[in-house]
């Protein structure tokens, strides 16, 4: 562990659930490197992502994005395409993509939109986008006729949260210089969704823990009582 981490460890008590802003705020006074440190949120939820019913997924526009600039590439043919690029998608097309992907292996985008009627050409890049989480789905926004809408969102600070296998959620709220009071604002906006995403299966306590921290730094707890709290 480096000097400045040792440092930022003793401002956070680890026995401690923090509010929001007070998780926060240390988050963003442990962000010590020499770039500007994405804040990630981390929420386990109670739920068991093994089965269908119990899955949580979805995406939100955070009111002050993400701080970061998405490079968008949209599978669509004819008007659609042309609504795409006048949308301000970085690529737009179709098969040529497809083999551009398979060819060369190439990643240059962020996020991958498609309309409905090219879900059939897109499905051949299931196995090379769906590991690295690039695979276009309803639930996120990212299968949609309205590409146009699609690609505002997401250039407006869109992010798409989803469970892993342990049940956690990992999903970035904003970068340290934003400043706690943004950040806040951001992760509350997150847990709505998250809690409004509420499987109808899901039995018991919905939010089991939630913490905090930034990219190079240490977590900080947040009371999941608190989590809609200041």
């Amino acid at each position: 562990m480096g000097k400045k981490y040792l440092e930022s460890v003793k401002l956070i008590d680890k026995n401690t659930l923090y509010t929001p802003a007070e998780a926060l705020e240390l988050s963003v006074k442990t962000s010590k490197a020499k770039f500007d440190e994405t804040i990630e949120c981390h929420v386990r939820l109670g739920v068991d992502p093994r089965h269908a019913d119990q899955q949580v997924r979805g995406a939100v526009v955070l009111p002050h994005g993400t701080g970061k600039s998405l490079r968008v590439l949209v599978f669509a043919r004819g008007e659609k395409a042309k609504e795409a690029e006048a949308a301000g998608a970085d690529f737009v097309g179709a098969d040529e993509l497809v083999q551009k992907i398979q060819g060369e292996n190439w990643f240059d985008y962020d996020v991958v939109v498609a309309t409905p009627d090219m879900m059939g050409v897109v499905g051949r890049l299931g196995r090379v986008l769906g590991p690295k989480g690039l695979m276009p789905n309803p639930k996120s926004g990212t299968v949609t006729f309205d590409v146009a809408k699609a690609i505002s969102e997401i250039k407006a600070g869109k992010v798409e949260y989803r469970l892993d296998k342990n049940a956690i959620i990992h999903c970035s709220i904003g970068k340290a210089s934003f400043g706690a009071e943004k950040l806040v604002e951001n992760f509350h906006t997150l847990m709505e969704a998250i809690i409004k995403a509420k499987p109808a299966a899901a039995k018991g306590q919905y939010v089991k823990s939630v913490s905090v921290a930034s990219t190079m730094g240490p977590g900080a707890k947040i009371n999941p009582v608190k989590v809609l709290e200041g």
